[in-house]
């Protein structure tokens, strides 16, 4: 069987390897694991999943996309293995396990993973978020589930409507800790907690460990075990990063020529296109589509039905141009994304990080463009400053529409756009000039794959 790892899950250097067979898992998760062509751990799956196996509390921290989900997933079927069971009964399948995530993406990608690595045992898994009917769900958990992922707004409609109970949760699962905060779960999450018996394990993963973060593993977390497999506030370094200086005016224009000469490079055209707010996420995706670009929005006031349709089709390939808010920063797991553009710079640093850790993921390598203009100079800074690095700023050439005008010369030149991110090269290294726009990459250069974002589903 060929060593294969999460999705998920790049590699780091910086941790000791393993083998998901180390770990002692139960015989049906390890044939759930290995069905989905997985060997090897990860850095923050070898660090954590014998710790939480020990039954200790666990505030962890890696970057984005390092494979927190299967870190803690797996341990959980393993020690609720001994209390899985086929009655029909609701009662004996009472809630054992619930994950708080803070946005329906995020939900929906880590109940997909939970259902996919317990397919072979006798537990129960569900999702629950807003935005879609309730009823579905109602009936799910009145039907009897062990392992929960939910929202923290949609749970406690749910405890409200007396449908989830969590007198029996053994254990508790925050991940993306720190966007939860972010998006002013905080008095969700104390009433949710309160509900669940203190006599339980509890796990905390987080991108980054700020001093809100500290202070609320402090509050609800026992003694816990820190894990840390990369260093915090870093990209990954399969992730190429370059900035252009972009009046505001001129940055869709900026946009349309890029991805054509993606296109023209032989790469993909395929791209997560980030903005800070609903409208003008919305407006960017229009204007796109006039320019001929195959876009799409999605952002917070779009149906759940509608973001899901929105995501499969840029699965697909019927959308080139995936326009979005941050809604759609954590939680989309889309392996080999080639390339991720700032259309403006988020206000908060750590969200940039978050952004461009869209692309570069299990181990692909991706391209991260940031369109900065004079007024988002101070949210640069910010963000170098958080990095603790400089990022490459590149000339942007004139387009083809300036270049007509004027003469200049166009677009296509940008040696960026036809060398992307090579096996061997320092991710923050500038690209040499190509002469020749018409170079085609390597045959065997590996053509990007999309991954699925599926639903959660009940055993």
């Amino acid at each position: 069987m060929s060593t294969k790892t999460d999705p998920n899950l790049p590699d780091s250097g910086n941790a000791p390897s393993a083998n998901f067979a180390d770990f002692q898992l139960d015989p049906k998760i390890l044939k759930a694991v290995e069905e989905q062509g997985y060997t090897q751990a990860t850095p923050i799956q070898a660090k954590a999943i014998p710790v939480v196996l020990e039954g200790r509390d666990v505030m962890g921290a890696a970057q984005t996309g390092t494979g927190k989900t299967a870190a803690f997933t797996l341990p959980i079927i393993q020690k609720l293995l001994p209390q899985a069971n086929t009655s029909t009964s609701p009662a004996r399948h009472p809630i054992r396990a619930l994950i708080l995530t803070p946005t329906r993406e995020l939900s929906d990608q880590v109940a997909e993973n939970a259902s996919l690595y317990a397919k072979f045992t006798d537990l129960r898994t569900a999702v629950v978020f807003g935005g879609v009917d309730i009823k579905p769900q109602t009936a799910l958990l009145r039907s009897g589930v062990e392992i929960l992922i939910a929202t923290p707004g949609r749970l406690l409609d749910h405890i409200t409507s007396k449908t989830a109970d969590l007198s029996q949760v053994q254990l508790l699962v925050l991940d993306e800790a720190d966007r939860m905060l972010d998006m002013g779960f905080l008095p969700d999450l104390q009433r949710i907690i309160n509900l669940i018996p203190t006599q339980r394990q509890t796990l905390l993963f987080s991108a980054t460990f700020s001093p809100e973060i500290k202070k609320l593993a402090q509050t609800y977390l026992r003694n816990p075990v820190t894990i840390e497999v990369a260093r915090q506030n870093a990209a990954a370094d399969t992730v190429n990063q370059v900035v252009h200086l972009v009046p505001s005016e001129h940055k869709r224009a900026a946009i349309v020529a890029l991805l054509q000469n993606r296109v023209k490079a032989g790469l993909s055209s395929q791209c997560i296109i980030f903005t800070n707010s609903r409208m003008g996420c919305a407006r960017l995706a229009s204007a796109l589509e006039r320019d001929g670009i195959k876009a799409a929005a999605i952002h917070g006031d779009k149906s759940q039905t509608e973001r899901m349709a929105t995501l499969e089709a840029f699965k697909t390939g019927a959308i080139d141009a995936l326009v979005a808010t941050d809604v759609a920063a954590r939680g989309l797991d889309i392996p080999d994304m080639p390339c991720v553009i700032n259309h403006e710079l988020p206000f908060n640093a750590e969200d940039f990080i978050h952004r461009i850790g869209r692309t570069g993921r299990a181990g692909s390598k991706g391209d991260a463009i940031a369109l900065v203009d004079d007024s988002e100079k101070r949210l640069l800074d910010d963000i170098e400053k958080l990095m603790k690095r400089k990022l490459t700023i590149t000339r942007l050439p004139t387009t083809e529409r300036e270049s007509k005008t004027s003469g200049s010369k166009p677009l296509a030149a940008d040696p960026f756009f036809y060398m992307p991110y090579e096996p061997g090269q320092p991710a923050s290294t500038p690209k040499q000039e190509v002469t020749n726009p018409s170079i085609k990459p390597s045959a065997n250069q590996k053509k990007p794959v999309l991954g699925a974002l599926l639903g959660g589903t009940k055993k």
